[in-house]
């Protein structure tokens, strides 16, 4: 896990810089093509067989809101410091939280609830609404954000009926044709010296998402969790000494509430699950 979030932190430093130069939606396709190439050894070896589904329309949904996610994150990562972005995008798993309230109709006790206003208000103190102007950057995190959760929301939905191999077969397959739309209005070629960050960013997303499932691999998601708030000072450390970036007090404070509030859920909706399978 903490691979992970050192492999994310960087791709997040090359999203910043390329993205001075390159529009982010463009950088969102090719984070999407370059991902699909790694994964083209993996589907020859499976087959075209594992695509067989009833369920396309869902998962057009699911990968659009992906792209949503991307394209909202990495612009936003060119707008607002670095550690500034990776606080809100913590809030992630308290839409999930809140969308699995109001579109699954799970059942969530006082001690979730208040977990998740407790989450939100961390929202609050970093971004001071009132007190200061809130950011175009800043909403575009939480917009990326929420679509991630909606995708999470998604997969739930899918895991019901469909095999793991088909939901990360379709993530490959439609994550690029669907980045290209957007990337097309504002495209124009990188030069020899992009093309190198571009492949670098690729790279570095795919072997982020290998690290996290190794780490589900070898420990429970409530072990592994807390790590990955490590990546709030690692984006610290790299705005600070590539950037010139300092987080005010606020940053810091609102990232460990946010990420308090979603480690406590996390933890919570494990011993939910656990309990439930005690019981049948």
């Amino acid at each position: 896990m903490l691979a992970a979030c050192v492999f994310f932190t960087a791709m997040g430093a090359m999203v910043r810089h390329t993205t001075e130069e390159l529009h982010a939606f463009e950088v969102v396709f090719f984070r999407s093509f370059f991902g699909f190439l790694v994964m083209l050894p993996w589907l020859a070896r499976v087959g075209l067989g594992v695509l067989r589904t009833s369920k396309l329309n869902f998962y057009l949904l699911r990968c659009s809101m992906n792209v949503f996610a991307m394209c909202a994150f990495f612009w936003g990562v060119g707008q607002i410091p670095l550690a500034t972005a990776f606080s809100l995008s913590f809030t992630a798993p308290l839409f999930v939280t809140l969308l699995a309230i109001l579109v699954l109709g799970e059942h969530v006790r006082l001690r979730r609830m208040l977990a998740l206003v407790a989450g939100f208000s961390g929202i609050l103190i970093i971004l001071r609404p009132g007190l200061e102007a809130v950011s175009l950057g800043a909403l575009a995190i939480l917009f990326s954000s929420t679509a991630w959760a909606i995708q999470q929301i998604i997969i739930k939905v899918l895991a019901r009926t469909e095999s793991p191999a088909v939901i990360v077969a379709y993530m490959g397959l439609l994550n690029s044709p669907l980045a290209l739309i957007p990337a097309l209005f504002f495209w124009t070629w990188p030069t020899v010296e992009q093309y190198v960050w571009l492949v670098g960013i690729g790279g570095l997303g795919t072997l982020g998402h290998l690290a996290i499932t190794r780490a589900y691999a070898y420990a429970e998601a409530t072990q592994i969790q807390p790590f990955d708030f490590t990546r709030l000072p690692l984006a610290a450390l790299v705005g600070y000494f590539a950037f010139g970036e300092v987080p005010d007090v606020w940053t810091w404070v609102g990232g460990v509430v946010i990420a308090a509030a979603s480690v406590y859920i996390a933890r919570r909706e494990v011993a939910l699950r656990r309990a439930r399978r005690a019981a049948t």
